[in-house]
């Protein structure tokens, strides 16, 4: 019976072939950025690949439609095992792919699952690409068939993501039993984190960059390195990071200022970072990112936006732990 396994990057993938002689698939898309809409298909592959694509959109979409063709062909009559961790990144991952399963027919697939959050040795551990072969072959043996409880909360947290209104989203990870994937309640209240908080406007991920610039200017490279040791599961790569950081270098009040020069390859630019007066007053809680700057990004099936001077609809009140709603 033939096996395929699906993985979370190039790095865990090139281990797992040292371990396995089955092919190994990579399903890598960033699902915490840009739309996620409840579409699927071509349809999916075709958001996903104009927002991952910049001028390369098509090329995208069809890495994608070909990383689920191959699925497909696996999970007739073969294995499939899932690789992935315990960080935001791939929660959202994993909950696609038993979504996706869902809504397929199996057959006499046998659908399993390895996921880790720990590894003797690694603290703190960020994931299967820091293991060497045999300590990612030790893992084999925690493999364990995807129960029927596991797919159906997948289903439930994938519509929840991809809904265009948040609070289903908001009650699994506050309300619902996720004990099926133990690591899924906080990988999502992660995610939650990452909408404007109700007292500065800033996500999580911009109060850390914001916050760190405030003891003084840094390197792209040292920022990035700074902002990771800020997150109990590293979920964001530095090019992710980086957009974010521009994008608070951006608008009519830029809250940070860049001398940087870009090196012409995938790696981070060169120079400093920097917090201006105004990332002072909105890190301080003394002025409103959003309403300084507006707003447009999406949240998997929510698109936030606000003009100059208003609100997003919905913000995160770390307080209560809870996702409210405010006027526009």
């Amino acid at each position: 019976m033939p096996t395929l396994h699906v993985t979370n990057g190039d790095c865990a993938a090139e281990i797992i072939r040292r371990v396995v002689a089955d092919p190994v698939v990579i399903a890598a898309d960033v699902l915490h950025e840009g739309p996620a809409p409840p579409v699927d298909g071509d349809a999916w592959h075709a958001v996903r690949g104009a927002f991952l694509g910049d001028r390369q959109g098509e090329a995208i979409s069809e890495q994608l439609a070909a990383t689920d063709r191959a699925i497909v062909a696996a999970a007739r009559g073969g294995r499939v095992v899932l690789w992935f961790e315990h960080d935001l990144f791939d929660q959202l991952l994993l909950v696609r792919h038993l979504d996706w399963f869902s809504r397929r027919d199996l057959g006499r697939t046998a659908l399993s699952l390895i996921c880790v959050g720990e590894f003797p040795g690694f603290e703190p551990f960020h994931g299967l690409g820091q293991l060497d072969a045999n300590q990612l072959a030790s893992l084999l043996g925690t493999r364990e068939t995807v129960s029927s409880d596991q797919i159906a909360l997948g289903v439930r947290v994938w519509r929840a993501f991809t809904a265009p209104d948040p609070l289903a989203l908001d009650a699994v990870v506050n309300a619902e039993n996720t004990e099926a994937l133990p690591f899924l309640q906080g990988a999502l209240r992660r995610f939650l984190e990452e909408y404007p908080s109700v007292a500065t406007g800033l996500p999580r991920t911009e109060r850390h960059l914001l916050e760190i610039l405030a003891k003084g200017p840094l390197s792209p490279a040292d920022l990035f390195l700074a902002e990771q040791r800020c997150e109990e599961r590293v979920f964001m790569g530095d090019s992710t990071v980086w957009c974010r950081v521009r994008g608070l270098a951006s608008g009519e009040h830029p809250l940070v200022s860049l001398n940087v020069e870009e090196r012409g390859d995938p790696g981070l630019p060169v120079g400093t970072v920097s917090i201006t007066d105004t990332g002072r007053a909105v890190v301080a809680g003394a002025a409103d990112a959003v309403r300084l700057n507006g707003y447009d990004r999406w949240l998997g099936g929510v698109h936030l936006t606000a003009p100059l001077g208003g609100d997003v609809e919905w913000r995160y009140d770390p307080a209560s732990l809870r996702l409210v709603r405010r006027g526009t």
